[in-house]
This record gives C-alpha cells, sequence and structure tokens, in this order.
C-alpha cells in the first residue's frame, strides 16, 4: 500500500525507518582476536535489539524501533564477514599490526597505543587504528627509530 492511503504519522515513520547504512571503510578489514570477537559480539547485540523491537504491537513505533539496529546488524555482518583475523605479532623488533608501542613527542609526552583495526581502534582507551597517521608512520619502525607526524618527532622507546 502506498504512504499516501496511510496516516500521516506513517510518512514520517517511513522516513525514519529508512536509515543509510553506515559507510564501510575501503581498508581492508584487520582485526585482532579481540576485535574480532568484539564485531561478533556487536552483531548479535543488533540481532537482539531489533528481535526485541519485532515484539512491539504499534506498527510505527516497531519501525522507529527496529531501525537502527537493523542498520546497524547489516553493518557488523558485513564487518565479521570481511574481517581478516591478523596473528599478534611474534617478534617486538618492528612495529606491526596488534604490536604495543610507547613513543615520545617533542613536548615530552610520553604515549603508549595498541595498533588494532578500524572497528576496534578508541584512542582514549589506548588503542589506535593502523590506518591511522601516527600508526602509519609508526608501522616498521625499531626501538629508538625517529618519525615526523604533525612538525612533531615521535621516538620510540617500546615495543610489546
Amino acid at each position: 500500500m502506498s504512504v499516501a492511503f496511510t496516516k500521516e504519522e506513517s510518512s514520517e515513520t517511513a522516513s525514519e525507518t529508512l536509515l543509510p547504512d553506515r559507510p564501510i571503510s575501503p581498508h581492508p578489514n584487520l582485526v585482532t582476536e579481540a576485535g574480532l570477537k568484539a564485531l561478533e559480539l556487536q552483531l548479535a547485540q543488533a540481532r537482539e535489539a531489533y528481535g526485541a523491537a519485532s515484539a512491539i504491537e504499534d506498527i510505527n513505533e516497531r519501525r522507529r524501533q527496529q531501525a537502527n539496529p537493523l542498520r546497524d546488524a547489516r553493518y557488523f555482518a558485513a564487518r565479521v564477514y570481511t574481517a581478516q583475523l591478523v596473528p599478534d605479532p611474534t617478534s617486538i623488533d618492528n612495529v606491526a599490526f596488534g604490536s604495543t608501542v610507547t613513543f615520545s613527542r617533542d613536548d615530552g609526552r610520553v604515549q603508549t597505543y595498541r595498533i588494532v583495526g578500524e572497528d576496534e581502534a578508541d584512542p582514549k582507551a589506548g588503542s589506535i587504528s593502523f590506518v591511522s597517521p601516527v600508526a602509519r608512520l609508526l608501522m616498521g619502525k625499531a626501538v629508538g627509530d625517529v618519525v615526523e607526524a604533525g612538525g612533531q618527532e615521535l621516538e620510540i622507546l617500546a615495543i610489546s
């Protein structure tokens, strides 16, 4: 049935429930073991939220409540499907995907980050994406190496 023949609220609901897909990065979907588990958990949570919303009797409210979980389920299903599990590095000689690297900045700050996949990156929690500018500069470098980032020099102090 056309939206033109339904209540006004339905046309508003239709626009609220046709959410655009979350953008998916063009980069390879590299993940750590923890990152893959997190993606799988987020997919399960989105599916659960969608299922819970399916029980709502009012069709307009059900559509509103299903919109975000449905979009999230599509996103996380695609991310789990394309995930490329990268084992933890076996060497601490050079910075690699999955390494934890400590470096100092010109201004005296010392920072430690683990280099992980895009979906699991959380700088406040100590992880950065392998495609971030800093991670790209650090990858392949060793303790004592210096790289320039944003007009500052970063010296690698430790790799674990």
